[in-house]
């Protein structure tokens, strides 16, 4: 896609070519792959260099996998529709992957219809606005459903790409690959993704990262505690030893804590009133969130927005409508 991520392209073709000869001498002998867009147009990647591809639009039954390497959600151009129609006669045909943004892609083309969808907790609210009827999964690599494959982007494209080499030339062409690119070893889909921005408490402990991040998925309409332990096949109880021995703090506590920190950045970046941030959080009202923030902050949410405009006065507010995410 136009804006594509580079990081994502090169980390999946690595991996194809790496796996596909002895040593690293790139010759495609185990496993193919080709660079396709219409009419053979370059595509300009979101950091400005440019991939010249090395064929047009082929028949989609001569691969096993086509893949969708997104980018820039915002302020791109709309999807040529050459891309559109190949896609869609490429569903059925090949296995379909989207990574980074290329999970919109495909849900855009209804292509995503009752599977399920992986994409990064950064985007985790721009695909709610948009899909409405989907459900994202972000508090994982990446997805497999059938023949619809998503991926979060980022490093996880190597550890996508490490399964598919693993499941088509077995394990050890998989780690030969990783190895040379300086990977210890490769990530299971279900290893969580990197811990949000605003979850201070990260930890190292991956059902403590997963449970963070359940929590910044849902701050609005906040999950019971029990309903995180059972999604992470964990006991109440079991749950709340491990946030108390890697984060010194009950769930309760820390789930407290992210949504407060999300209140701060929201009063220092937009013009959305207190009470509307507290509905936003999933506080009962402007007053409990006001206490909850003085209580953790040391000051009033009006003191603290008013001394942010004071410190950063460069800072232009959002709009009424600004998600916590741009």
């Amino acid at each position: 896609m136009h804006n594509f991520t580079l990081t994502a392209f090169a980390s999946f073709v690595d991996v194809l070519r790496l796996a596909a000869d002895e040593g690293d001498r790139s010759r495609p002998i185990s496993c193919t792959w080709l660079v396709m867009s219409p009419g053979r147009q370059p595509m300009r990647s979101s950091c400005g260099v440019e991939i010249h591809p090395t064929s047009d639009l082929l028949d989609p039954s001569e691969f096993d996998y086509v893949v969708v390497v997104g980018g820039l959600l915002h302020g791109t151009p709309p999807l040529p529709r050459a891309i559109g129609d190949y896609l869609k006669a490429a569903a059925g045909r090949a296995t379909l992957v989207g990574v980074c943004t290329g999970s919109f892609v495909l849900c855009r083309l209804g292509l995503m219809n009752q599977r399920k969808c992986c994409v990064s907790w950064y985007h985790y609210r721009d695909f709610l606005e948009e899909f409405p009827t989907l459900v994202p999964v972000a508090d994982q690599l990446f997805v497999v459903d059938r023949d619809r494959i998503t991926c979060s982007g980022g490093a996880g494209v190597a550890d996508l790409a490490a399964r598919l080499v693993t499941q088509h030339l077995g394990e050890a062409a998989a780690q030969k690959a990783l190895n040379i690119l300086l990977i210890d070893r490769p990530r299971a889909a279900s290893s969580a993704q990197p811990a949000p921005r605003f979850a201070e408490d990260a930890s190292e402990n991956s059902r403590v990262s997963r449970a963070l991040l359940l929590m910044e998925q849902n701050l609005a309409e906040l999950l019971p505690i029990a309903a995180i332990a059972e999604t992470l096949h964990v006991s109440v109880r079991q749950l709340e030893r491990l946030f108390a021995s890697h984060l010194g703090a009950t769930p309760q506590e820390s789930y407290l804590a992210l949504r407060l920190r999300h209140g701060r950045w929201m009063l220092a970046n937009s013009k959305v009133s207190a009470g509307r941030i507290a509905a936003h959080l999933g506080f009962a009202d402007g007053s409990h969130f006001g206490r909850a923030f003085k209580t953790k902050f040391g000051e009033t949410p009006a003191a603290y927005r008013k001394g942010a405009r004071i410190r950063a006065p460069h800072i232009s507010p959002t709009s009424e409508e600004s998600r916590v995410f741009e």
